[in-house]
C-alpha cells in the first residue's frame, strides 16, 4: 500500500480536527516521517505554505493569520472555512 503524500497527510489530519480546531505542524511530521520527524519540519512547513496559498488551509500564530515561511515560533494549521 502506497503512503499518501504529505499534502494529503496534512489535509486528512486537519479534516479530522474539523474547521473549528487546529493542529501543530509537528503532528503530520510525526505521523508521516516517524522518528526522524524533526529533520522534516522544513518540508512540512513548505507543504503547509503551498496548501495555504491554494486556499486549502489557514496558518495562524496566536490566532492571527501568518505566512508560515516568515513566521518565527510555533504556528497552527486549520482547515480553511468555506468561503473564507
Amino acid at each position: 500500500m502506497q503512503k499518501p503524500d504529505l499534502r494529503e497527510e496534512i489535509m486528512q489530519l486537519a479534516a479530522k480536527r474539523g474547521p473549528d480546531a487546529s493542529l501543530c505542524p509537528s503532528e503530520p511530521a510525526r505521523s508521516f516521517f516517524g522518528p526522524a520527524w524533526r529533520d522534516h519540519m522544513p518540508d512540512v512547513r513548505e507543504t503547509a505554505a503551498r496548501l495555504a496559498e491554494a486556499g486549502k488551509i489557514r496558518v495562524t500564530q496566536k490566532g492571527q493569520p501568518v505566512d508560515i515561511r516568515t513566521a518565527k515560533g510555533p504556528v497552527r494549521l486549520r482547515l480553511r472555512e468555506e468561503g473564507g
